[in-house]
């Protein structure tokens, strides 16, 4: 269709069959979904520096957690994320979607023990390529082996962002603008946005919620990383205390991240964060690093570390699809699909994701 970055010359389109709100990683895969099925789609999105989705390093890890517990739905989240980040490749002819094995170094002969009885186990095997009793790599500090780990990698989200956003303006309509919840009209069948009439709505703004569902618990939690040059030849991340992912930019520079924080939101990068992550790649590296560069970003979490999708309480029109956390790129793809189809065809959504988890918070919200 049309690509425009403000509001299009009366000539141009103006009735769709879904806005969606906001193009990170969320917004993204909701825009591909619908793309797929040949909607008239209008996605509002006002790209920012520090937008999480743009900056996080894109880890995907099946087995994760100070317990290396295998992650929640990983038999269907992982199979889905595989085939869909490659059809988008294929879709925008790009290349962002990166498996490679994870290794993360056992810190004593007990932890190594333990995993030998852990590989075994039917839940986990699925994700463990092998289990290392001496060094397996010359670039970490590995005395007592490690595991490797499979069905993981990394996914440069920039690249991924900016693919989806080409393919919007190829085939639908993009407008990189501000959008204001008090020009939103909600009908019953119809939403209308100054000359804009769609059928429905979708909000995937992260932490910027929109007042529609301001009432959701969503909790940012802040993140950094860091960029450093160093020697790694090995074609796998590292994983412990930080991860150790290519940058994409050039071979020598790894992206290292990432610190949590609730309390200092600041929208700045801190040598407390510098430092933290600096030390703790100290003791998993054993070549010296050369600093480059620092982001950070704020992501939209949730009390209970599930996403949040489905429908305004009060307006079938108006959705969301939200809550992805530090958990994205595994959790959009497969959820993206599982919200359409629920607007589509009426399917019940799972308790578990489900914002009607949380409507009494909408009903005691002030209105």
């Amino acid at each position: 269709m049309i690509y425009f970055r403000f509001w299009p010359a009366e000539h141009m389109h103006t009735t769709f069959d879904y806005i969606v709100v906001g193009q990170g990683l969320a917004g993204s895969a909701i825009a591909f979904q619908l793309l797929k099925q040949s909607k008239r789609i209008l996605v509002f999105d006002q790209s920012e520096q520090n937008n999480s989705s743009r900056i996080a390093a894109g880890l995907f890890n099946p087995i994760t957690g100070k317990k290396l517990t295998r992650t929640w739905m990983a038999e269907k989240l992982f199979p889905y994320l595989h085939t869909f980040y490659r059809e988008v490749e294929i879709a925008t002819n790009s290349r962002f979607f990166f498996p490679m094995p994870i290794y993360r170094p056992f810190l004593s002969i007990e932890e190594q023990n333990e995993w030998m009885a852990k590989s075994a186990d039917p839940i986990l095997a699925p994700y463990v390529e092998r289990v290392f009793l001496s060094s397996a790599y010359h670039a970490v500090n590995d005395p007592f082996g490690g595991l490797l780990l499979k069905q993981s990698g990394y996914l440069d989200t920039r690249a991924y962002v900016q693919a989806v956003r080409n393919l919007i303006q190829t085939k639908a309509v993009i407008a990189e603008d501000y959008f204001n919840d008090e020009k939103l009209a909600v009908y019953n069948e119809s939403v209308e946005y100054g000359p804009y009439t769609s059928e429905r709505i979708i909000f995937c703004q992260g932490t910027h919620s929109s007042k529609w569902f301001g009432w959701l618990p969503i909790r940012p939690l802040k993140g950094e990383t860091i960029s450093v040059r160093t020697s790694i030849d090995d074609p796998v991340i590292f994983n412990r205390g930080v991860y150790v992912v290519p940058s994409g930019t050039e071979p020598s520079e790894w992206r290292i991240g990432a610190t949590y924080n609730f309390q200092d939101l600041s929208a700045v990068c801190t040598l407390e964060a510098r430092t933290e992550l600096e030390n703790k790649l100290s003791g998993l590296l054993n070549r010296p690093f050369e600093w480059k560069n620092q982001e950070w970003g704020v992501r939209p979490t949730t009390p209970d570390r599930k996403p949040l999708l489905g429908r305004h309480p009060e307006w079938k029109q108006v959705s969301v699809f939200n809550g992805l956390g530090t958990k994205g790129v595994s959790l959009s793809p497969y959820f993206s699909e599982i919200l359409i189809h629920s607007i589509e065809k009426g399917q019940a959504l799972d308790k578990v994701v489900d914002i009607e988890r949380y409507k009494s918070l909408y009903w005691s919200s002030p209105k």
